[in-house]
């Protein structure tokens, strides 16, 4: 392996060539406490960044094992790395000059949710840190300027690496802090099971963003207070004894005047699947994380989905046990998602009436006296969602403002009142009993048919696909776009870069006409078990900018592939 003496020599060499020349510096370089690995170098200053890694010993890191043993304390201890080392990138990214992306230095930068990213990855067994990065290498115009990348390599690149990779760079309190943190929320999501609750939010926890377009806590924001009557007790590894509102498994309502805190709860619901940072005011607020927002989502494009379930027979004809199309309907669009859902081995549905199709989840009384059921191809989700739980386990946390007839349905109703909670259960059966369901038996649904497979369209060469990303809202493979604005639980558009090499490699790996599309999914996340995010991605090096959807959104990604 090459030395940081060479790699100063060789800027020594080539400083004021052409920017081609850069090609050179590619490699591995012993600097004094890691290696620094030039992974690629761009082939333009306009182009984009160069992939830089850093890589960090364990027994340099320093970091104890015990912090690195298991899945959940990794994850949150790469977290709270690439955290600091952002940064520490932020302040210095740019002091070196020059033309285009010269002296650009970056790596991933975390929301609120903790998520496994390929920015920082630590081996289980050895505690060996690679974090990676990128550089943008320093030109004037289209001519090497090798003095401010030494400046780059050699001074700006190892204050943030002494300052964020090695254990005595922080104060022990605060990564035992982030361990237990993690421990806790893991204690919880046991907890869940054992408890039979779909959900948990701990008293004093703060729901309400600062911002729409903010997912940081609003200042000031009425904390939240469980009902006495849901309250449930956990005792913490750490934290010890910590009370808040169960949701249990079942179905749930939650109603409540306009802006009183009613979708507030659901989002914080939806986040939950995922664990927060300290000081989100979410940190205890936990979810099912097999829980899937369900919407409607006109337009959408349904592949061969069984949703017999709660459409029958079309005046067209259409086969809706497997059912097709590139423009769904409203009701159409919400029963495939809950059906790929269903699939995806959801167990928790989150619904907001406000997007949903109403057609979908309610017919009154007075509509089915006009139009008879005979004449009505939708079975309504209030004929079904008592079936759902009863027989297939899958629970329901419905916020409605105007459909009372569920009331007949929950097994419990919140109602949010100035973002405060009240359990008002008897209440609201007491009332429906005056307002009686005109009911008539349904036969009991048939099991979706989940044996689809997954074939594809001609594609070109695989080392020349390119894929695309549009933040969060859809992900672009060979010129296809999947849109992904309505997959609501997509936490970061690191995440749909992932999701775009995913599809990339079940398109040319795994679409062979022998697995359905759960099997094809089981394999996936065996591969990523096994081997990583590397597995997927292939080549040469593992880039930073991905980190790891859930199957829910996998599963979301394939459906909405329209080839």
């Amino acid at each position: 392996m090459k030395r940081e003496e060479d790699l100063k020599a060789l800027l020594n060499r080539i400083d004021r060539r052409g920017y081609p020349a850069y090609k050179d510096t590619a490699g591995q370089y012993q600097f004094r406490n890691y290696v620094l690995s030039i992974d690629h170098v761009q082939g333009d200053p306009f182009a984009a960044p160069s992939k830089v890694s850093v890589i960090v010993k364990g027994a340099q890191g320093g970091f104890p094992e015990e912090y690195y043993c298991n899945a959940w304390r990794r994850t949150a201890l790469q977290d709270m790395l690439i955290r600091r080392f952002y940064q520490k990138t932020d302040k210095v990214s740019f002091q070196a000059k020059g033309s285009g992306k010269s002296g650009m230095i970056s790596t991933s930068r975390p929301g609120q949710k903790i998520l496994e990213r390929s920015a920082c990855q630590i081996n289980e067994k050895t505690g060996e840190i690679s974090f990676r990065l990128e550089i943008g290498f320093p030109a004037n115009g289209r001519t090497v300027n090798a003095r401010e990348l030494e400046k780059i390599l050699f001074v700006f690149l190892p204050e943030c690496v002494e300052s964020s990779l090695y254990y005595r760079a922080y104060k022990k309190e605060q990564v035992s802090g982030v361990i237990a943190l993690a421990d806790d929320q893991r204690h919880i999501r046991e907890e869940l099971k054992t408890q039979n609750l779909a959900a948990f939010v701990a008293n004093g926890s703060v729901l309400p963003r600062a911002t729409g377009v903010s997912d940081k806590p609003m200042k000031d924001a009425v904390k939240f207070r469980s009902p006495a009557s849901m309250e449930v007790s956990m005792e913490l590894p750490h934290a010890g004894k910590i009370v808040g509102m169960g949701i249990k498994k079942g179905i749930t309502l939650v109603v409540g005047g306009g802006y009183h805190g009613k979708s507030t709860l659901l989002k914080a619901l939806e986040a939950g699947v995922y664990n927060h940072i300290a000081g989100d005011g979410r940190e205890y607020v936990i979810t099912d994380d097999t829980a899937v927002k369900i919407r409607a989502e006109d337009g959408r494009s349904v592949k061969r989905t069984d949703i017999s379930m709660f459409i029958g027979k079309l005046p067209n004809g259409k086969d809706t046990r497997a059912f097709s199309t590139e423009d769904a309907s409203g009701s159409t669009s919400q029963a495939a998602n809950m059906i790929e859902a269903f699939e995806a081995g959801s167990e928790t549905f989150l619904i907001d009436e406000d997007t949903s199709a109403t057609n979908f989840m309610i017919r009154d009384a007075l509509m089915q006296r006009v139009v008879h059921r005979e004449s009505e191809p939708i079975t309504p989700f209030i004929d079904r969602v008592e079936e759902l739980y009863e027989r297939f386990g899958i629970s329901t946390v419905l916020v409605a403002g105007s459909c009372g007839s569920y009331f007949h349905k929950a097994h419990a109703v919140i109602q949010m009142n100035q973002y405060v909670p009240m359990d008002v259960t008897e209440l609201a059966k007491e009332e429906a009993s005056h307002f009686p369901l005109d009911e008539k038996k349904l036969a009991p649904a048939m099991l979706p048919e989940f044996q689809r497979m997954l074939f594809s369209s001609k594609l070109g060469k695989k080392d020349r696909i390119k894929i695309k990303t549009m933040g969060k809202d859809a992900v672009s493979i060979d010129r296809e776009t999947v849109d992904l604005r309505y997959v609501e639980q997509i936490a970061d558009a690191e995440q749909v870069v992932m999701l775009g090499y995913i599809l990339k490699y079940v398109l040319f790996e795994m679409q062979n006409g022998k697995l359905t599309l759960q099997e094809t999914v089981d394999r996936l996340f065996e591969i990523l078990e096994r081997k990583g995010m590397e597995g997927i991605y292939g080549g040469r090096y593992l880039p930073t900018g991905l980190a790891l959807p859930r199957r829910q959104e996998v599963f979301a990604c394939l459906n909405r592939y329209r080839r």
